[in-house]
């Protein structure tokens, strides 16, 4: 994955507008397993407790700043998602059984939204046949469910050096990647690539 210059973080939480920014229904993991010394290298990111204030408020921030930009089946009042972070073995499992693909990788996107849309343009539009379905009980709509981002902190600690950043920055761009990858974004070619890295680095600046 692209390396993107070193810039500040700050990892204070911060609420995002409140007019723009969606409700979030987030599910953070840390795995138990993973070194006490790695775990401790993200600060506050890894934390169970703390970590999971700090994502829900970044990735509330994120989708609020991707709203304007999304197709209108994947706009929403309220979204679900889930963000793990694993060891190389687990995330190693899951390239296998899922992509096929031998050895851990960085971060790995599993899409709810994305049933069929195999070679699709890199902004899918899922087809809803009910529209019924993202309704509550009692009315409400439910949160549309984005899937699941998974990162490897053994190879995003073994990246982040070798693109010259701090581990922090360097799983926050991971996460930027995965949420893209579930919003749709896909990069086929080099061009796509290009511009995905690119908005990354938009909403890594914003905050």
């Amino acid at each position: 994955m692209a390396a993107a210059q070193e810039q500040p973080i700050d990892s204070s939480p911060k609420p995002p507008n409140p007019a723009a920014a969606p409700d979030l229904d987030l599910a953070f993991s840390a795995d138990g397993e993973l070194a006490p010394e790695l775990l401790q290298a993200t600060g506050t990111w890894g934390d169970p407790l703390e970590g999971a204030e700090l994502w829900h408020r970044r990735l509330t921030a994120w989708l609020g700043q991707l709203a304007a930009e999304l197709p209108e089946e994947l706009q929403a009042p309220a979204y679900s998602l889930g963000l793990s972070l694993v060891g190389d073995a687990e995330i190693g499992a899951l390239n296998a059984d899922w992509r096929q693909k031998q050895g851990p990788t960085d971060v790995l996107a599993f899409a709810a939204q994305d049933d069929g849309l195999e070679g699709a343009p890199p902004m899918p539009m899922p087809d809803w046949d009910d529209e019924d379905d993202a309704e509550g009980a009692e009315g409400q709509a439910e949160p549309l469910e984005l899937g699941d981002i998974v990162i490897s902190l053994d190879t995003a600690a073994r990246q982040a050096p070798e693109h010259g950043h701090s581990l922090e920055r360097e799983l926050l761009f991971l996460a930027s990647h995965g949420l893209l990858h579930l919003l749709g974004w896909d990069h086929p070619d080099d061009a796509s690539l290009a511009a995905m890295l690119a908005r990354q680095e938009r909403l890594l600046a914003a905050g």
